[in-house]
């Protein structure tokens, strides 16, 4: 017969029953997990999120400024602000830095109020702690420190660092300086410390760098769109106060680093300014004096009068040679400025009106001041930093050579136009020559005077710059905190925690019967085995062993009577008498069985024989309360043993005679395979109507297997919560391979139960 596959179908009617029958632990399911979620919806503090815009200027150029001689010069700075590259600056770790160091995040203080720690941000906190001036720059592990004060305003301090202990105080009194191995640290009450009542706090001290770390953490920098120049900063936090403190400090700080870092570049633009002017001001100084000497020794008073006819030709030519010098004398500045060793990394002055040259030198002040940043949290070793100096320098030889290309074309310039005005003078016989000395120092000076005007120009333009510098950032919103709470609401908490009360029962059943092995009803036995089921026997209460007697109707022995009734049809035939109760192990009530099947069989006035043939571990006489003297074992090993001196009548039941085991023999497998054991069945078959025979359990020998020659039915009584799923697989095989004769199966110990009408009272016995 093939075994019934119980993966094929989920009977929902008995797992519904079995949900039905175990009400209580989902009653017990939902009260807890939701007044959990009650409890949790009380006590939680709701997380908001706080967030912060900062909108991104990409014209830091600096404004123009006039040209000399009619010419235009650009500005000395000017570069497009690179987003990317300042949301790195604002989530910097050294701007964090400040930021704790500012706001004091480096410490967390905790009260404990009833079995909460309710923590304290900013302020209003009781105790505090003074730490030496310095420690926290450089603190690598933090403190901790737990004080106690009790209502005489004594103090216990512990103080741990790493989780050791480093201090242990009781009983001082406060301020109280803690010595520990990184310095003292002075623990005090603050003007928020209500005196003589008791209070326990503590305090979490850490370095700047580990605060900084913890704010990184916190804090959420990004673009807000691709195509947008704005950054958006988010923070969530169950304080909104302290968030939008921290979000505004850090705004602010990233602000102010970015005026620094402007008036830093038009302090550099004006100190080069200021050289320049020292330079030029010895200059025209010394070209003054020339002109004077000249004067004085040629005897001219006013030159150009006697010559103003010949100038008027002239003055075109003198004005373009002019200009081409001046241009000259600019590209020298520059030229002379990059040549100079001391000015490798410096600022270029871009104060060439040249459309080619113009780009490459902002894109190479744009590539100093990337430096100069990066050199603020880099080593010198750095290897993003060596490429960044290559990069440098490779722009610096470049326009080093353009200068020089654009200086020797200027040269020519200057050249050809100097031609052009001495091929114009040699045609003014009348000029003399040191009139034409005399022009060349006039000339020479007017260079000198308008570079000069040009940089006092310059220099005032820079210092309007300084007092007047802007950040990149420009704060379109400051920290503002977002009205509804993140995660769930209330409602919703509460609704997942009901919802939790109803499934975890049915996940716990599960698991427990995984882990279990056990079978609890009689559905689950119908499910897993074909072999018939001959009767069910609830728990019984009464401690009684016989429960089956003639005047009783309790459920127990309503329940062996229906039993009854189902064996004598499995004994269809006249000569089936003997029947075989057996079961896995021990302890799954097949005595019990026995002793009382067959006083139901005796109620009908059959005469009924129980044989106690566990001969190893007998229990029959124990339950009946018996004591006989001889046994089936002295009968079995010894010829002087009559058959009638080891059956004896049962002192609970009248009519019923039993056949104790006797004592455990040494050889009790050679004694139940004797030809005795059939003689002495086919002796007692003529004598009794029916013999319950109580055997050893399947599942330890194979005394139950020897005995089917002399029986015609076999119960297997397996018991619920006892017996395990892989017993009744044993139960299968056995029954499909015919090992017993017509096996059936009685499930002892299942839940009581209404059925046939009678109500059936939950007992314990088995």
């Amino acid at each position: 017969m093939a075994r019934r596959n119980t993966n094929d179908f989920v009977d929902i009617v008995a797992l519904l029953r079995q949900y039905v029958s175990k009400w209580y632990l989902f009653v017990i399911s939902v009260v807890v997990c939701g007044g959990l979620a009650f409890f949790f919806t009380k006590v939680r503090q709701p997380t908001y999120a706080v967030n912060a815009n900062l909108l991104i200027s990409t014209d830091n150029s600096s404004p123009s400024v006039g040209d000399m001689m009619g010419g235009a010069l650009s500005s000395l700075f000017g570069s497009d602000g690179n987003v990317e590259d300042e949301i790195f600056m604002v989530s910097s770790h050294s701007l964090y830095r400040d930021v704790a160091r500012d706001l004091g995040l480096n410490e967390r203080h905790y009260v404990r109020h009833g079995f909460m720690n309710t923590e304290f941000v900013f302020s209003d906190y009781p105790v505090e702690v003074h730490s030496p001036a310095g420690v926290l720059d450089t603190l690598r592990y933090g403190l901790l420190f737990d004080v106690k004060i009790n209502a005489e305003g004594k103090a216990a301090i512990k103080t741990k660092m790493r989780k050791d202990v480093v201090c242990n105080v009781k009983d001082v009194s406060l301020p109280y300086t803690v010595k520990t191995p990184v310095g003292d640290f002075t623990v005090a009450t603050t003007k928020y410390y209500a005196a003589g009542e008791p209070l326990r706090t503590k305090i979490n001290l850490t370095g700047y760098d580990a605060a900084a770390e913890d704010l990184d953490e916190d804090v959420h920098t990004e673009i807000a769109s691709k195509r947008s120049n704005v950054i958006s900063l988010s923070m969530e936090t169950k304080s909104p106060e302290y968030g939008k403190a921290v979000l505004n400090e850090i705004l602010a700080q990233y602000n102010e680093r970015g005026i620094l870092e402007e008036r830093k570049q038009t302090q550099r633009s004006s100190e080069f300014i200021d050289d320049r002017l020292l330079v030029i001001a010895d200059e025209l100084a010394k070209s003054d004096t020339e002109m004077e000497q000249f004067k004085t020794l040629h005897g001219m008073i006013d030159p150009y009068a006697e010559v103003t006819y010949q100038t008027a030709k002239k003055g075109e030519v003198e004005k373009s040679l002019i200009e081409a010098r001046t241009k000259q004398e600019v590209l020298q500045l520059v030229n002379d400025f990059l040549s100079n060793r001391d000015n490798a990394y410096e600022l270029v002055p871009l104060m060439i009106d040249s459309q080619s040259l113009a780009p490459i030198i902002v894109s190479y002040n744009e590539a100093i001041l990337e430096r100069q940043r990066m050199l603020e949290s880099a080593r010198p070793d750095n290897a993003s930093l060596k490429v960044l100096n290559e990069r440098i320098d490779a722009m610096r030889a470049n326009i080093h050579e353009s200068l020089g290309r654009m200086l020797g074309q200027q040269k020519a310039v200057v050249g050809d136009l100097q031609r052009e005005l001495n091929k114009t003078e040699g045609s003014l016989n009348t000029v003399a020559k040191s009139e034409r000395s005399y022009k060349d120092i006039y000339r020479q000076n007017r260079v000198k005077n308008e570079l000069y005007l040009f940089l006092l120009q310059r220099r005032e333009e820079n210092q309007l710059l300084l007092a007047n510098a802007q950040p990149k950032g420009q704060v379109i919103d400051a920290a503002y905190t977002m009205s509804d709470p993140l995660g769930m609401s209330n409602s919703m908490i509460l609704l997942i925690g009901l919802m939790f009360g109803f499934v975890l029962p049915p996940i716990y059943l599960y698991v427990r019967r995984m882990i279990h092995n056990r079978f609890e009803t009689r559905q689950e036995v119908e499910r897993i085995t074909e072999v018939p089921i001959l009767g069910e026997m609830c728990t019984d209460n009464s401690g009684r062993s016989m429960v089956v007697t003639a005047n009783d109707t309790s459920s127990a022995s309503e329940l062996f009577r229906l039993m009854r009734v189902n064996l004598l049809f499995v004994l269809n035939d006249a000569n089936d008498k003997v029947v075989l109760v057996t079961s896995t192990q021990s302890g799954e009530g097949k005595s019990f069985i026995s002793i009382n099947l067959a006083a139901s069989l005796v109620l009908m006035g059959k005469k009924v024989l129980v044989v106690g043939m566990d001969i190893r571990k007998p229990r029959l006489a124990q339950y009946l309360g018996m004591s006989p003297r001889f046994g089936l074992t002295q009968y079995l090993s010894s010829s002087d043993i009559t058959l009638k001196q080891i059956i004896n009548p049962s002192p609970s039941v009248r009519g019923l005679d039993v056949i104790c085991a006797g004592p455990v023999p040494p050889n009790p497998g050679e004694l139940l395979i004797s030809k005795k054991v059939d003689e002495m069945f086919a002796e007692l078959r003529n004598e009794y109507d029916y013999i319950i025979v109580d055997t050893a359990p399947i599942g330890i020998v194979s005394d139950t297997f020897t005995l089917d020659r002399i029986a015609d039915a076999a119960i297997y009584v397996c018991r619920a919560n006892y017996t395990s799923l892989n017993d009744l697989e044993l139960v299968n095989d056995i029954f499909e391979n015919k090992r017993l004769k017509k096996l059936s199966m009685v499930i002892n110990g299942t839940a009581a139960k209404k059925s046939y009408g009678y109500g059936h009272k939950k007992e314990t016995k088995g």
